[in-house]
């Protein structure tokens, strides 16, 4: 019988209904995070070199994404004992204290719902990242290889960029906020009409009249 794939949310999907065990105590998602930006990571497994330079990378930016309205959750499919034990060897030999929460997936079952297990890969969660917005609703969703760290400071570009957007309905150029072409500069939308196409250039700089773009 053909095993069945496992389900993967759509960027603008609402994150389902959940509640998760942590190293924190139990959580109900999305509600536990309502009105703030989530980070929510998955790794492959405790005790291991890339997942724990990922976790320390992410505690010691942790400042940086709460000054953005962001929380961190990590994920995977071990034990919380195995969480609370891998945080105490962080903490006891890399001189760092994980302070977010961690759920801990031992059946599987928030890993399923979320498309984390690679069907190749057995058992363990993939290295994945969602960004959910205050609405509940993922606006980006990200998949790392196991041999491939991720970047943070990409994930806080991110998270400033779909701020920026969301705040001045614009879009954000490739490097923001440092791009080859217009520096730190934002794209306005294109027109929607003729009239407004003739006149765009007379309102933003620009390089034609669908390529314009303003400072916010």
């Amino acid at each position: 019988m053909e095993q069945a794939q496992p389900s993967t949310p759509m960027m603008g999907d609402a994150f389902p209904e959940m509640e998760v065990v942590t190293t924190h105590g139990t959580l109900r998602l999305p509600d536990a995070y309502q009105g703030k930006w989530l980070v929510l990571f998955s790794h492959p497994g405790d005790f291991t070199p890339v997942c724990t330079t990922e976790f320390v990378a992410f505690q010691q930016q942790y400042h940086r994404f709460r000054e953005l309205n962001a929380e961190l959750l990590g994920h995977s499919v071990d034990q919380v004992f195995s969480h609370m034990k891998w945080g105490d060897w962080i903490r006891d030999e890399l001189n760092t204290t994980i302070e977010f929460p961690i759920i801990a997936d031992e059946q599987g079952r928030v890993a399923e719902q979320l498309g984390l297990i690679h069907p190749a890969k057995g058992t363990n969660s993939v290295r994945g990242v969602f960004l959910i917005d205050p609405n509940g609703v993922f606006r980006a969703i990200l998949y790392y290889p196991q041999e491939l760290g991720r970047n943070i400071e990409e994930i806080l570009r991110m998270l400033r960029g779909f701020q920026t957007a969301d705040s001045n309905g614009v879009a954000m150029p490739a490097d923001w906020p440092n791009n080859g072409l217009i520096g730190d500069a934002a794209i306005v939308p294109p027109p929607a009409d003729v009239a407004t196409a003739q006149e765009r250039l007379q309102m933003y700089d620009g390089y034609d009249w669908w390529f314009c773009y303003r400072k916010v």
